[in-house]
C-alpha cells in the first residue's frame, strides 16, 4: 500500500499550488484571494493577515517561499516528506510540522497526515499533500463570519485545536469497540476477537508513535513562539497541550484494555480446550477397563467360557456395568467428576 504521504491528492491544481486564501479582517471573517493576488499581497491596513493554504507538491511553491526570504534550510522543511512533528522559532517567525488523522475514505486511524507550518505574524502559511479536513473547517468558520480567528496566533491556535479535537473522535471509536468486545459472549469466535483486539492494539501504537512528538510540537510553540503570539494564544495551546496529554493516557488505557482482554480471551480458550481434554481423557478412563475385558472376551481360541452358556452374555453385561459403577464411585471420590 502507498505511504499517505507519498501519493498526490486529487484536489490540487494543476497550474498553481493555490488551494485557498484568505485575508482576515480582525473581527473574525475574512476576504478570498485568487493565488496571483496572494502573491503579491501586502496589508492595507492594521491587523490584516494572509493565510495561504497550499499543496506542497506542486509547481510555483518553492518560488514563492523563496521570494518571501525564508531561508534554504527551512523552505526544504516546509515542502519535505519528512513529516515528524516538531516546532521552532526562526527569528520573527514560527516553524512547524503538525500531523492530523487521516480521515480520508479507505485509511486507518494510524494513518497520519502531515501540515507543515510557516507565520511571521503577517503572513500565515499552511502546506499539505493529501486532503486534511482541519483547514476546512477553520476556514469554513472564517466564511460563515462565526467569531473566526482574528489574528496569526489565534488562527495558529484554532488550526491546532481543531486537529487535536478530531484525535478524540478515533480514541473514542477504539474504546467503543473494545467496550463491544469486553461484552460479547464467551462462546464467540475468540479468533476474530483477536483479531479485532490487534487491529486496536497496532492502531493504539501508530497513534501515539505520531501523538508524542506532536505534544513536544505544541510545547516548543508555547515556549518559543515569537512576540506577536500573544498571551492568550500561548494558553489555548496550554490547553491543547493539555488534551493532547489526556488523548495519550487515553492511549494508554485503552491499549492495557486491549491487553487484558486479549488475555481473558486466550484464558477462556485455554480453558475451553482443557475442559475438552479433561472430558475425552475420563472418558477413555471409563471405557479402558471396560475394552479390555471386552476384548479378552472376542478373542477365537478354544477354551473361552460360557461359549455354551446361554446367560453368559447376560452376566458380561453385569460384570461390565459393575464394573463402571465402581469406576465412577472412585472417580467421584477422587473428586475427578
Amino acid at each position: 500500500m502507498d505511504d499517505p504521504e507519498t501519493v498526490s491528492a486529487p484536489d490540487c491544481p494543476d497550474d498553481h499550488p493555490l488551494l485557498f486564501a484568505r485575508v482576515l479582517d480582525g473581527v473574525g471573517a475574512g476576504r478570498p484571494l485568487e493565488w496571483a493576488e496572494a502573491r503579491k499581497w501586502q496589508p492595507s491596513q492594521p491587523g490584516e493577515v494572509l493565510w495561504v493554504h497550499l499543496c506542497r507538491n506542486r509547481p510555483g511553491v518553492m518560488e514563492w517561499l523563496e521570494q518571501l526570504d525564508i531561508p534554504e534550510p527551512t523552505r526544504e522543511l516546509l515542502v519535505s516528506d519528512r513529516t515528524r512533528p516538531r516546532a521552532f522559532r526562526e527569528g520573527n517567525t514560527l516553524v512547524a510540522t503538525l500531523r492530523g488523522i487521516n480521515f480520508n475514505p479507505g485509511a486507518e486511524p494510524e494513518d497520519m497526515l502531515s501540515m507543515q507550518l510557516w507565520c511571521d505574524g503577517t503572513r500565515l502559511l499552511t502546506l499539505r499533500r493529501l486532503p486534511l479536513q482541519t483547514p476546512r473547517r477553520v476556514l469554513a468558520m472564517i466564511d460563515r463570519r462565526e467569531a473566526g480567528p482574528t489574528d496569526a496566533g489565534a488562527l495558529i491556535t484554532e488550526l491546532t485545536e481543531a486537529m487535536i479535537n478530531r484525535m478524540n473522535r478515533s480514541i473514542v471509536d477504539m474504546n467503543e469497540h473494545i467496550d463491544e468486545l469486553e461484552e460479547a459472549e464467551a462462546d464467540d469466535d475468540a479468533e476474530e476477537m483477536l483479531e479485532k483486539i490487534a487491529i486496536i492494539r497496532r492502531n493504539c501504537l501508530g497513534l501515539k508513535r505520531h501523538m508524542g512528538p506532536m505534544h513536544e510540537a505544541l510545547e516548543a510553540i508555547s515556549k518559543y513562539a515569537p512576540p506577536w503570539f500573544e498571551e492568550h494564544d500561548r494558553r489555548e495551546i496550554a490547553e491543547s497541550i493539555d488534551r493532547l496529554r489526556r488523548y495519550l493516557e487515553d492511549l494508554d488505557i485503552s491499549k492495557e484494555s486491549a491487553v487484558v482482554l486479549m488475555d481473558d480471551i486466550r484464558g477462556r480458550s485455554i480453558a475451553r480446550n482443557e475442559q475438552a481434554t479433561y472430558l475425552l481423557t475420563i472418558v477413555a478412563g471409563i471405557f479402558l477397563p471396560l475394552g479390555f475385558i471386552t476384548g479378552l472376551l472376542g478373542i477365537n481360541v478354544g477354551g473361552m467360557p460360557g461359549v455354551d452358556d446361554g446367560d453368559a452374555f447376560w452376566i458380561v453385561v453385569a460384570l461390565c456395568a459393575g464394573i463402571l459403577a465402581v469406576q465412577l464411585a472412585l472417580f467421584w471420590k477422587w473428586k475427578w467428576l
